[in-house]
């Protein structure tokens, strides 16, 4: 990799060295902390359709559809708060990842796919089911269920710019799957972050190993010899 990227002199004990104690990495943990609290709101209402094999009423798809366009009709207050978290987010992996160690393309680097990721799944798949859930997709006179549910047909809707609209149940229940796929996704974030904590640690103990075995500034022997001075 580039040196103009990756400074390979930056170790874990260096004043410029960006780990998991700066500022930056609260940037990241904090957003990721938000967006997998708000995930787990909306579990109780994906569990239903993930997670048991009891068979699903209309009753309450229709109160999750309900719910759903509550969510995308909020405020434009709402979504200005959940973009500017997200920038947040991205801010922090930049300012980690500017001249960075190897620690940091290790663990940061990863960090930022994922959250890539993330940032994908949220836009292609539950922005554009809370836009068919606020349009009323489903309701609308000229959608048919029965072609909704067949395989392999033709065509389009221009309601999504010529792509194909599942059935209600089955479009809840993809953007059910997103909302798992994208906490699993945050999750990795955390470990990732919380791996890097660790690695700093080990790495501090064993620098301190091999300074009190050297004779370094902070081992006795070295104490000894200077109160002798």
């Amino acid at each position: 990799m580039p040196d103009k990227w990756v400074d390979w002199n930056k170790t874990t004990r260096s004043k410029d060295y960006r780990g998991s104690s700066s500022f930056a990495t609260f940037m990241i943990i904090g957003p990721t902390c938000f967006f997998l609290g708000i995930l787990f709101a909306m579990f109780p209402y994906d569990f239903p359709l993930l997670w048991t094999k009891d068979p699903i009423s209309a009753a309450y798809l229709d109160q999750l559809e309900t719910h759903l366009k509550f969510v995308h009709q909020s405020p434009p207050l709402i979504a200005r708060v959940l973009s500017i978290m997200v920038g947040v987010g991205f801010l922090g992996f930049f300012i980690k990842l500017f001249r960075a160690s190897e620690s940091n393309m290790l663990f940061d680097g990863a960090s930022l796919v994922l959250y890539l990721i993330g940032v994908g799944v949220y836009v292609a798949n539950i922005v554009k089911g809370l836009r068919l859930v606020s349009a009323g997709a489903w309701s609308r006179d000229d959608f048919d269920p029965a072609a909704a549910s067949s395989v392999g047909r033709a065509g389009g809707d221009p309601l999504t710019g010529g792509e194909i609209i599942l059935g209600r149940e089955d479009s809840l229940k993809v953007m059910a799957a997103s909302n798992t796929i994208l906490a699993l996704v945050l999750v990795g974030v955390l470990v990732l972050q919380a791996g890097q904590w660790y690695a700093e640690r080990k790495d501090n103990e064993e620098y301190e190993k091999l300074e009190r075995a050297a004779g370094g500034p902070s081992s006795p022997t070295s104490e000894k010899t200077k109160k002798k001075q």
